[in-house]
């Protein structure tokens, strides 16, 4: 078996396989690559020696760390993870998406115990799991963000095989696959990367320190290590898209960036397998180049989040004001007009909590709408408040199937929460499971440092590294079978069977979203096509004047008539009624 690894910097390297070692030698045709030959098995542990360094470093490449990202490497059979049910194909624009930790989603916490839940994802009516990052990170427990070896899985998780059992299991239940993975940064502790060659550059600073480098020296070989990963997982796994972590953090000032490089390596990719890969990015720019097909000028990523759209939704549902929602909050109605006829609220507009102005214009007569994703929770808009408190903590019932209907029938593909389509009433907190005492203190005191600014005390803010903290955050699967839950899951099933029959509510036509409010009586109803929604946010009863159109009841969260003969729907109190012809 060859064993190769990039290291630039050092004179000597050797191969530690087993009890033996092994010197390697320069490969004449790639400058900084050292190769060798030895007989290996699956499973066989392995690391390097870098120069006088007596520290045994895991690969960087290395696909399993059985030992944690301060052991060795395991050298992996690739063919087993290419075994299994055929991926569905399923193109964004079908797509209607569930963001999943696997760590939470179950008790357990692991690949397989995931993989006995996807029946009722199918059930649902999902299209693909997003999975949160399963890259390895120090501990057991964590939200996967700390990753330090990209091209690994997490070993509590599953490992390798785990991760190929889940992604066979859920195409042979007809789901696609999306893959979190994190380019802007690796985590604080176990990251060995540093030894082995310039993986970051002191030329840029990042929320993380220094930056991973994209554009500087030696920045053509991280650039390929960072590509590679990605096509693994597209190839090797047979993963069907990747979400990438806040790709606005990336600095990168080369002429040819580092995410048109991606996309036009999955591009590849995607042309060579007859797959519909794609990739995701998370954004907070609003910049419609995000998403422009590289032709046309732009990086050519295949959709994006689109924050405003959820901002402007929670503002409406919540009345909450602070921080970034304060610009959404004055006429949250309004705002969420705007942000699903145009997409972004911020624009070219004044950002109040940028200090300055934001964004720019989506062309919406040339864009369609399934560049973007709308939803009305995620991992970080709940775990990043205080108590990791969902929706549910706050609103009715009646509020959260408006708050459903708005997501999933409105122009962006849509995405759920784990939990959210019962109405999970388990937080999902900030949690982490740092070994290293001073790291792991350093962690707890800055989360409450961070909310003791927003007035909150030390002691209401949970313990980061308390296992209670992950305990809390996991859903209770009985829930589901119970009232109000099995009332709101019902919803949800309905409104996803409403997408997926009537392509009016699939339709990319992003300048045919016609949409009415009224600010002050809390309405607000849009058309797609035949398709009508209204949604009453009030606790009262109102009426609606929809005019002649014909239009009929398919779907209400309360009861409620058809329109009356000069149009006018009377609707319940906190509910939405869908209308077709």
């Amino acid at each position: 078996m060859q064993f190769e690894v990039w290291a630039p910097l050092t004179d000597r390297v050797a191969l530690r396989l087993g009890d033996a070692a092994y010197d390697m030698v320069r490969d004449p045709d790639r400058p900084g690559w050292w190769t060798v030959q030895a007989p290996a098995a699956d499973g066989d542990r392995y690391g390097f020696l870098l120069g006088d360094d007596p520290a045994v470093r895991p690969d960087p490449r290395g696909r399993r760390l059985p030992d944690g990202p301060d052991g060795l490497s395991a050298v992996v059979d690739l063919a087993t993870p290419a075994a299994g049910a055929p991926p569905p194909g399923i193109p964004l624009q079908d797509a209607v998406l569930y963001e999943l930790h696997v760590g939470t989603f179950t008790p357990e916490g692991t690949f397989d115990a995931a993989a006995a839940r996807l029946g009722h994802l199918a059930t649902l009516g999902i299209t693909h799991v997003e999975l949160m990052p399963v890259c390895p990170f120090p501990g057991r427990h964590g939200w996967g963000y700390d990753g330090v070896a990209p091209w690994a899985v997490h070993e509590p998780y599953g490992g390798p095989a785990g991760l190929a059992r889940f992604v066979g299991a859920a195409h042979a239940a007809g789901l696609g696959v999306v893959l979190d993975v994190v380019h802007n940064h690796l985590g604080p502790s176990g990251n060995h990367l540093p030894a082995f060659g310039p993986y970051f550059t002191d030329t840029h600073h990042t929320p993380w320190g220094a930056a991973v480098n994209l554009d500087a020296a030696g920045s053509d070989e991280v650039r390929a290590y960072l590509v590679g990963s990605a096509l693994a997982w597209l190839r090797d796994y047979r993963i069907d898209g990747l979400r990438l972590d806040a790709v606005h953090a990336l600095a990168d000032e080369r002429a040819l960036t580092f995410l048109e490089e991606l996309a036009a390596a999955v591009d590849e990719l995607a042309a060579e397998s007859g797959r519909p890969l794609f990739l995701i990015a998370e954004s907070d720019r609003c910049d419609p180049r995000t998403t422009t097909p590289r032709p046309a000028g732009g990086l050519g990523l295949h959709a994006q989040w689109n924050d405003d759209f959820h901002h402007a939704l929670h503002c409406a549902l919540t009345g909450e004001s602070q921080a970034y929602y304060a610009d959404f909050a004055r006429a949250p109605l309004a705002a969420l007009a705007k942000t699903m006829t145009r997409v972004f609220f911020h624009d070219g507009t004044w950002s109040s909590f940028r200090g300055r102005t934001h964004g720019r214009p989506v062309d919406r007569r040339r864009t369609p709408a399934h560049r973007f994703l709308g939803y009305t929770q995620t991992h970080d808009q709940i775990g990043n408040r205080a108590l990791g408190d969902r929706l549910t903590a706050s609103l009715s019932p009646g509020l959260l199937a408006c708050a459903a209907a708005l997501a999933l029938t409105g122009p962006f593909v849509p995405m759920l929460f784990m939990g959210e389509e019962w109405g999970a009433t388990t937080p999902w907190q900030y949690f982490t499971d740092h070994p290293d005492p001073e790291l792991a203190e350093a962690v707890r005191t800055g989360r409450r440092r961070e909310f003791a600014a927003h007035g909150w005390k030390a002691e209401e803010i949970p313990d980061p590294q308390d296992p209670a903290t992950r305990d809390r955050s996991c859903l209770d699967w009985a829930e589901p079978e119970r009232l109000p839950h099995d009332r709101l899951l019902s919803w949800y099933r309905t409104l996803i069977a409403l997408r997926r029959s009537h392509p009016d509510l699939r339709d990319p036509d992003l300048a045919a979203v016609k949409v009415a409010y009224d600010e002050e009586r809390r309405w607000i109803t849009f058309r797609r096509g035949d398709v009508r929604v209204v949604v009453n946010l009030l606790p009262e009863p109102t009426t609606i004047a929809l005019g002649r159109n014909g239009v009929r009841v398919l779907a209400a969260w309360e009861p409620v008539a058809h329109p009356d003969r000069d149009g006018r729907l009377h609707v319940p109190a906190e509910s939405a009624v869908v209308l077709g012809p």
